[in-house]
């Protein structure tokens, strides 16, 4: 296709569905209630759909690679041939064509088909909320291309007569988002030849099938690179520049900072920005990008659902299109895998709210305009578009919903003192010690028991109003004491009233806090099938009235054992819901932790001794380039504290963190002053506590023993010798045996197996080192 105008594209799109029918059919397959062909099936209409959904909004290109059944991370280990040993035959490792369910079997541990074996590793995408299947590299490793979904998805497009741009994990970001075989030292860079060599491969192939466009998103641009790595950026696409198609190199999440000169030598065809996150430098990109090159500008953001200022975003691209007038494309920052689908189906979302919003696709609507407003091509449906966006962000700015004086007042009026704990660990730990009566290796879980189709069977009637506020309650109540009489049958030290109430960790807490709003279908991926809907943080927050005090008293009222209240923190509940873009994060999560503060006391004044506040984004919120994250450190871990430091040193402060590399990190990690924390550790083979070691973090640790990502059961010898592990970088006394995460995604008869392994390789610690 010839391109000779603003070109409107986009990364790519929610491969979800707008009524998560990619969830709802591959957890069917796994249950086998559907077969292969309908879970491939429902594939097919979902990619179709998207691409028609691009092409009737007048995008120019149609984006094609974007789809998975699990993850595109681990789309491109597949297309590669990285699968472990342990996942595949021989002979599908070195020559077949790589099956659907060994991809799964990477990811969750089993598939409906096939041997279980440990799933890879998972971990965050750079500082987004999705999670990746961590590629699992080692010295020598071969590649071959070892899949052909993608060529056959390339072929669908064609035929429904699109025109197609394809993307694909680019090779030197996909390499360092890898990982190497625990102990094992790898130059990750030493294995790039054979991966471009399956590169040229793939390129030749879609040049083959008639694609003159593809996008290679390389996001580690936007990262403090090694010299060693920047010199392989250049070699990779000196390699790659024969391929007889156009490359887009896309990068995103950030600005290029001091890549940017490195990234405009490369030879390609088109360079993507993230001009939502580093607006300034696209005038820089502009007086430097060579003639025959395109500039992508991601103006429209990919990360969040405020509506676009249409006429400040023409006016800052006005300069741009002038001087590279079809050369300059107009795209959304990122994928908009990280938004929601659609806000049209938003029918019970306050008018005013929704009128600010934009979800995925919207945003097309947003690109498409944006690309004719810059060339000058404006139809009378764009003049509309420009309108409600005016309008849309004037409303906003005269909103008087959005602050609180009350909230300003207190904030103000904060001291240093208000963070910090009475006494130190040492005194706080032994008082602590003498209130709840724990053994040595105490066990407890992280707070969340498996959610039955009875548990949201009723949290659906209640919210239809089928089911009687006091129904409701006695439901709960009823699977709450069940958690409690399972988790005293096994015999588990400090327990958890099993969060039966709560529809999610996030959105729980934000349904009770003022300044949040909530969305019916603002569904995004998070990882695999799991599903969130995160909330839309709009203005200051506080808390009208208690949220989890008469549940975790209840709790407290049938066990004799130390029940521990649990919260979601300030940092997460910052970083787990959209937003707002008004004012700096800092004080949104300062706000946030005030309110959380009034729980925390409430918590223990109604004599729960022990309260988790739950901080797994602590790590992600992290700005990709390092000299940004000492002001993000300082600000979210006075959040914490303030949060927490409100409490008698005889009240236990948990936090929790799921899958973080903690290694530079860790002071700041230890400046939170939890008294206990858990972590995730069992698929990295307690590799994450040697940041813990090494550093001599002071307080109590529990690192994780049971991988809660897959349905397979830990057995005894196996949590045993993670512990001893454990046990050699941290003195006995601060040890905790715990899972790894929360355990609503699980099944009673995953669980309880599971957490009876785990009581008794306690139990076995204890004899052994008593």
């Amino acid at each position: 296709m010839a391109l000779n105008m603003t070109v409107s594209h986009i990364l790519g799109y929610p491969r979800i569905g707008g009524n998560r029918q990619l969830k709802h059919a591959t957890e069917a397959y796994w249950k086998g209630d559907i077969q292969r062909s309908d879970l491939e099936q429902v594939g097919r209409e979902l990619r179709r759909d998207n691409w028609q959904i691009q092409r009737e909004a007048g995008l120019d290109l149609v984006t094609v690679g974007d789809f998975a059944f699990y993850d595109q991370v681990l789309n491109t280990s597949l297309l590669l041939g990285a699968v472990p040993h342990r996942f595949a035959a021989e002979d599908e490792v070195t020559r077949g064509e790589v099956d659907l369910d060994t991809a799964f079997r990477m990811a969750r541990g089993r598939a409906p088909s096939g041997e279980s074996a440990a799933a890879c590793e998972m971990t965050k995408y750079f500082d987004t909320n999705y999670h990746y299947l961590v590629p699992e590299l080692h010295a020598g490793q071969r590649f071959r291309l070892a899949s052909t979904r993608l060529f056959s998805e390339v072929e669908e497009a064609l035929a429904e007569g699109h025109a197609v741009k394809v993307v694909l994990t680019g090779p030197l970001s996909w390499l360092w988002l890898g990982k190497e075989r625990a102990g094992e030292t790898l130059d990750r860079l030493s294995l790039l030849d054979g991966v471009l060599d399956v590169y040229a491969e793939v390129l030749q192939r879609l040049a083959a099938l008639g694609v003159e466009w593809v996008q290679l998103d390389e996001p580690a641009l936007a990262l403090d690179l090694p010299g060693n790595w920047k010199a392989a950026y250049e070699r990779a696409y000196f390699r790659l520049r024969a391929a007889p198609v156009k490359l887009l190199l896309a990068v995103y999440f950030g600005g290029l900072g001091d890549n940017l000169s490195l990234a405009l030598g490369l030879p390609v065809d088109g360079l993507h920005v993230d001009a939502v996150r580093a607006p300034q430098e696209v005038d820089s990109l502009v007086d430097r990008l060579l003639p025959h090159k395109v500039l992508s500008v991601g103006a429209i953001d990919g990360r969040n659902i405020w509506r676009t200022d249409l006429v400040e975003v023409r006016e800052r691209l006005a300069a741009a299109a002038q001087r590279l007038g079809e050369r300059l494309w107009i795209a959304p920052s990122c994928s908009l895998l990280h938004v929601p689908v659609d806000l049209e189906s938003e029918t019970e979302l306050d008018a005013e709210l929704k009128s600010w919003l934009a979800f995925a696709r919207q945003k097309l609507d947003e690109t498409v305009t944006l690309a004719r407003l810059v060339s000058g091509r404006v139809t009378a449906e764009d003049e509309r578009l420009l309108a409600a966006s005016s309008q849309a962000q004037a409303s906003r700015r005269a909103s008087q919903r959005i602050h609180q004086q009350q909230v300003a007042e207190r904030l103000a009026g904060l001291s240093e003192a208000d963070s910090q704990r009475d006494s130190d660990y040492i005194q706080r730990a032994e008082i602590q010690r003498r209130v709840l009566g724990l053994p040595l290796f105490p066990t407890t879980t992280i707070g969340s028991f498996p959610q039955t189709t009875e548990i949201r069977a009723a949290r659906r009637q209640h919210k239809a109003g089928t089911l009687s506020d006091d129904d409701y309650q006695a439901r709960m109540k009823a699977e709450i004491a069940e958690a409690v009489r399972i988790q005293e049958q096994l015999g588990i030290d400090m327990l958890v009233h099993g969060e039966a109430e709560r529809n999610d960790m996030v959105e729980y807490f934000g349904e009770q806090l003022d300044g949040y709003a909530f969305t019916r279908f603002g569904w995004v991926q998070s990882y695999g099938s799991r599903c969130v809907k995160p909330p839309i943080l709009y203005g200051d927050v506080s808390r009208p009235r208690a949220m989890t005090v008469a549940w975790s008293a209840y709790a407290q009222s049938l066990t004799g054992a130390p029940m521990k209240g649990m919260l979601t923190g300030p940092v997460t509940m910052l970083q787990w819901a959209f937003v707002r873009d008004d004012q700096p994060r800092s004080v949104t999560c300062r706000q946030i932790a005030l309110a959380l503060r009034d729980e925390v006391c409430d918590l223990e004044q109604a004599g729960i001794r022990a309260i988790q506040i739950d901080e797994p984004a602590l790590r992600e919120g992290l700005p990709l380039r390092r000299s940004e994250w000492s002001h993000y450190l300082e600000w979210a871990v006075e959040a914490f504290r303030l949060s927490a430091s409100g409490v008698t040193d005889a009240t236990q402060i948990h936090t929790h963190m799921c899958y973080s590399e903690f290694n530079d990190i860790i002071d700041s990690i230890a400046a939170l002053d939890a008294d206990v924390i858990t972590i995730e550790t069992s698929r990295s083979n307690m590799e994450l506590l040697d940041a813990f070691g090494d550093f001599d973090y002071p307080n109590e640790i529990g690192p994780g023993v049971y991988d809660i990502h897959s349905p397979n059961i830990p057995d005894v010898d196996w949590m045993v010798a993670l512990m001893e592990k454990a046990a050699e970088r941290i003195s006995l006394e601060r040890l905790w045996v715990n899972p790894d995460c929360g355990l609503k995604t699980r099944h009673w008869d995953e669980v309880t197996p599971a957490l009876a392994n785990m009581v008794e390789a306690a139990r076995q610690l204890r004899r052994r080192h008593a």
